[in-house]
């Protein structure tokens, strides 16, 4: 999953980005308001993280200028200001969810997974698709309580397609959620991905749960 961190606090961002990294998600930063407008609108992400008081342009523009633009993602308010009024702004305006800092990675990480639960209509932390079960927090994938045996970009890309089903998903999009910015979309790293892990998820079922369906993608099966 990709984060777009928009902090003015380099070290605060930086500390931010390490530990989600961590926790295995791919982190951007922007250090100003207006290069966090833009990355939020021309780049696709998982969610944002955005800071209210910046110094070229104030969160509170950003998060309505991305709202009007029809951007659909979830975005959590993490700022120094604590008061009631500037909580309920930020959430009239279209924020997901406020956490106030300082804050800890354990708490930030958990609602981080729990917007991205509402955001797809999910209630549990799990996603089942037939006898496919993927465990987000846990990062394991089984079929019919056997474990897929996979590499950490082969469930990234598993768990983006399974967040989409049962809609087809381009590799354009995939790409855009489980690879960060420095990505060359020109290399054949994400089809060697997608290769191995269509390879492991029919070892394991004896049946093919990933399809390609031609000139749009890709879709999970039951």
């Amino acid at each position: 999953m990709r984060i777009l961190i928009i902090e003015d606090n380099r070290e605060l961002a930086i500390s931010v980005k390490k530990g989600l990294e961590r926790e295995k998600f791919l982190v951007d930063l922007a250090f100003s308001g207006v290069e966090g407008e833009e990355k939020a609108y021309v780049n696709t992400y998982d969610v944002v993280l955005l800071d209210l008081n910046l110094p070229d342009k104030d969160g509170l523009s950003i998060l309505h200028f991305l709202r009007e633009s029809e951007v659909d993602l979830p975005i959590i308010i993490t700022t120094a200001r604590d008061e009631i009024e500037e909580r309920a702004k930020g959430l009239d305006f279209g924020a997901d969810d406020y956490l106030v800092k300082p804050f800890e990675l354990l708490e930030l990480v958990a609602r981080i997974r729990a917007v991205i639960r509402r955001f797809h209509g999910r209630t549990s932390p799990n996603i089942k698709i037939g006898q496919l079960m993927i465990d987000p927090v846990k990062r394991l994938a089984s079929y019919n309580d056997i474990e897929i045996y996979l590499k950490p970009k082969e469930f990234d890309i598993l768990l983006c397609i399974a967040q989409k089903h049962p809609a087809v998903i381009s590799t354009e999009e995939i790409a855009e959620h489980v690879y960060d910015e420095n990505f060359d979309p020109f290399s054949s790293v994400l089809r060697v991905h997608l290769a191995r892990l269509k390879k492991q998820l029919v070892q394991t079922s004896n049946k093919e749960l990933l399809k390609t369906i031609r000139g749009k993608g890709y879709q999970l099966c039951e």
